[in-house]
């Protein structure tokens, strides 16, 4: 069924210009990128079926063209461009990170990056290089892990440091169990770059670990190297 074919109090896009696209449900949304459904499965039953099949909108960002194109009515074409729009999604979300943005406290470093740690499954390490002002120079994912672990070796951490004439670095890492309580390898590394740090007179500010919603600062918890 497609959706010229749905009653017209149904229709998403009448719905969008109606109600503005801020007041739409995701069912709607999906709608509306997906356009048609199959026989027997209207497109709103059909996105309804997605989101039942994938547990929520957030875990949508994770799902793959198999795990899309597996649902009944969806096929590789709607997995592709379900895909797609998701990703374009992720990209304009990504802007609000912008070069020389002030990060001059914790809470404003999270804020800008939380987003890149949101129902993730595996450990991802990224490194934030600032200027002398605390203003952000760039950012680079330096390890992707396990469930429970990433490997980041203070090289790779302060090469780029090096390359791109960073004053200060904040690293941050998210913990997939959504327990945010440092480890004690966490521990162990944070040593480890602050060591490294202070000998290349580039010192390691902060260490953030993030489920995505909440964090653990180690600058707020008495670190000290600032």
């Amino acid at each position: 069924m497609k959706i010229k074919d749905l009653p017209k109090n149904e229709m998403p896009r009448e719905r969008l210009l109606q109600y503005g696209v801020e007041n739409l449900s995701n069912i709607d949304l999906l709608s509306i990128i997906l356009r048609t459904g199959i026989k027997d499965i209207s497109v709103r039953e059909l996105s309804a079926d997605i989101l039942n099949s994938v547990g929520s909108l957030n875990n949508l960002a994770d799902a793959g063209i198999r795990e899309l194109s597996n649902i009944k009515g969806m096929g590789s074409v709607k997995a592709i461009t379900l895909i797609a729009a998701v990703e374009l999604g992720k990209r304009i979300s990504s802007q609000e990170i912008s070069l020389h943005m002030k990060l001059s406290n914790v809470e404003l470093v999270h804020n800008a990056f939380k987003k890149y740690f949101i129902n993730l499954k595996q450990e991802k390490f990224i490194a934030i290089y600032l200027d002398n002002k605390k203003c952000l120079i760039s950012y680079k994912v330096l390890s992707i892990g396990t469930i429970d672990k990433t490997i980041v070796h203070p090289r790779d951490v302060f090469n780029e440091a090096i390359k791109v004439s960073a004053s200060s670095i904040i690293v941050m890492h998210n913990h997939p169990s959504s327990d945010i309580t440092p480890s004690k390898e966490d521990i162990d590394t944070t040593n480890r770059l602050v060591e490294t740090g202070l000998i290349m007179n580039i010192p390691i500010i902060d260490h953030i670990i993030t489920n995505g919603k909440d964090y653990y600062s180690f600058y707020d918890n008495h670190f000290t190297n600032n």
